[in-house]
């Protein structure tokens, strides 16, 4: 199964400035999650992000919160648990006026809010926040795929497990490019040559 650029949601984790120099290949994990925001932006991908403590850790990068459409603080370790989740799947909208009084061949169809279902994950600590949100996710029937070189933690042990972990659940294990190319799907989508320059 390919993702697909229409069906996506891209979450970026904690990539708060006090965190980040202790990250293990902290500045790689940093550059690759700014290529993913870019290229979210670019195709139309729904962006958010999360800081955890921010008061502590500070915020996130400004250049990748301008890519979000909101920036969720939290204090649990789970961004599902601070209100993630409610981003995510947007609510159904009621009925308005007094349709209910028509006959039913008069009624206005109400128009589903598009849901989608694959949720493109990264940050860190690869196996604190980014795992506990992930496994919220998958708890959610989201289709979860984790940008493995966009994930990072203090130690190369900790984030391999994390990952290990995220496997077995039902993660799918992606990279940057992955994700990129398979959105893109073909050399002849609008921002093919954008996204090409981004990775070179």
């Amino acid at each position: 199964m390919l993702l697909d650029d229409q069906d996506s949601q891209l979450v970026l984790v904690d990539y708060q400035a006090r965190l980040m120099p202790a990250i293990f290949e902290g500045e790689l994990v940093l550059a690759n999650a700014m290529r993913l925001a870019q290229a979210a932006h670019w195709m139309e991908v729904p962006t958010f992000g999360t800081e955890q403590n921010p008061d502590k850790l500070g915020t996130n990068p400004a250049a990748l919160r301008e890519f979000c459409r909101r920036t969720l603080p939290k204090m649990s370790f789970s961004a599902c648990a601070d209100g993630l989740i409610e981003l995510l799947k947007p609510a159904a909208r009621a009925p308005s006026g007094n349709a209910r009084s028509l006959p039913k061949h008069l009624q206005k169809a109400v128009p589903k809010e598009s849901n989608r279902s694959s949720i493109v994950i990264a940050g860190v600590e690869a196996h604190i926040c980014l795992l506990q949100t992930a496994l919220d996710l998958l708890e959610e029937e989201f289709d979860v795929w984790v940008v493995t070189d966009a994930c990072g933690s203090r130690t190369e042990r900790n984030r391999d497990a994390a990952f290990d972990r995220l496997a077995g659940a039902g993660a799918e294990l992606v990279t940057t490019e992955m994700v990129l190319f398979e959105w893109l799907r073909s050399a002849e989508a609008d921002p093919f040559k954008e996204i090409q320059d981004l990775i070179k």
